[in-house]
């Protein structure tokens, strides 16, 4: 007897999605395509918001940025759900694996009682203002507009209470889960002269209407400037002076940094290049924040031993990533 063993192919009625068709062809199309673009509520919507009956629930005029495609503003990454949680899986599993090390071997035991205290008062603190992010990028992701935008802060809302969360084992793990650490960083964010300029600017943040002018002051100011300033104080005030492990414990800072500037200044460089109000907008509103930004840290610089290079080495950095972005610092200023 003879078998014969044939094998058919079936083709598709379509590629995919209708709505992803109708912007990039009937061709098999990303994930990332699929998750992202063609998703924003546009149409059917019951009522206005009784607290703010002049816009609909999802409006592109709650922000003074226009865009004929807000999908223009997409996440360079091309994270969608699946691929985010993915990566923050395994960067969490290298995370957990340091803090377990550490711990276990009491590797911050013999850190020198001077090098403790800069831990907890320049550190630590840091924490109330990753909440201020987290809770500052979840306004954008509420009330901004385009799900290509809107996934991106979403994940960056979700990165910020994570970074607030390992900060604040660091410094459970400086004070032997007692947490005393926590109390103290506490009453340095709320009392200490060198942390109420940056309080002051997390608490204006609160309070800004505009969605993209809070993306603008978060994402690309205040962190443009804070960023750097942690990895020095890690660097000069503690892997320098005896504590080399909390290199180890602060790099997702750095990383995180460093994943997340091409994803802000692809956004706004492509918002820039829109128009000229656009551009005009970006730059009023880089120079409204970033001398807060700047007294903050400076303040932050001073306290931690530094000087005034040091804030022009920010600035130098500050100014170069924005004319990357097309918004030199003559326009900013001008």
């Amino acid at each position: 007897m003879q078998i014969d063993i044939k094998t058919s192919s079936v083709k598709p009625i379509r590629s995919t999605y209708a709505y992803v068709q109708k912007r990039f062809g009937d061709k098999p199309a990303s994930r990332y395509q699929e998750a992202s673009y063609d998703i924003q509520e546009e149409i059917n919507f019951h009522y206005r918001p009784l607290w703010q009956p002049e816009h609909d629930i999802y409006d592109s005029t709650r922000t003074a940025i226009t865009m004929q495609d807000w999908y223009q503003l997409k996440d360079p990454r091309q994270l969608y759900y699946g691929t985010y949680t993915q990566i923050r899986a395994r960067q969490q599993e290298v995370l957990e694996s340091n803090f377990t090390f550490v711990d276990k071997n009491g590797l911050l035991a013999s850190m020198p009682a001077d090098t403790l205290t800069a831990a907890l008062k320049l550190l630590v603190p840091l924490r109330h203002y990753e909440w201020g992010a987290n809770m500052n990028n979840s306004f954008i992701t509420g009330y901004g507009y385009g799900a290509t935008l809107t996934n991106a802060t979403m994940f960056a809302t979700m990165d910020r209470l994570g970074s607030a969360q390992y900060l604040t084992r660091i410094g459970l793990l400086l004070d032997g889960n007692q947490g005393s650490s926590l109390e103290q960083a506490r009453q340095e964010w709320l009392e200490a002269p060198c942390w109420q300029p940056l309080r002051q600017g997390v608490e204006r943040m609160f309070v800004v209407k505009d969605w993209f002018e809070l993306f603008v002051a978060q994402n690309l100011v205040f962190d443009g400037y804070l960023y750097p300033l942690a990895k020095q104080i890690v660097d000069r005030e503690l892997v320098a002076k005896g504590a080399p492990t909390m290199g180890m414990l602060t790099a997702f800072m750095s990383e995180w940094f460093n994943e997340t500037q091409p994803w802000v200044n692809s956004v706004l460089k492509t918002v820039a290049a829109e128009s000229d109000a656009n551009r005009e907008l970006l730059s009023r509103w880089i120079e409204t924040w970033q001398g807060p930004a700047r007294e903050a840290v400076g303040v932050l610089i001073a306290e931690s031993g530094g000087d005034a290079r040091d804030l022009e080495q920010f600035d130098a950095a500050f100014a170069q990533r924005l004319t990357k972005i097309g918004l030199s610092m003559e326009e900013k200023t001008a």
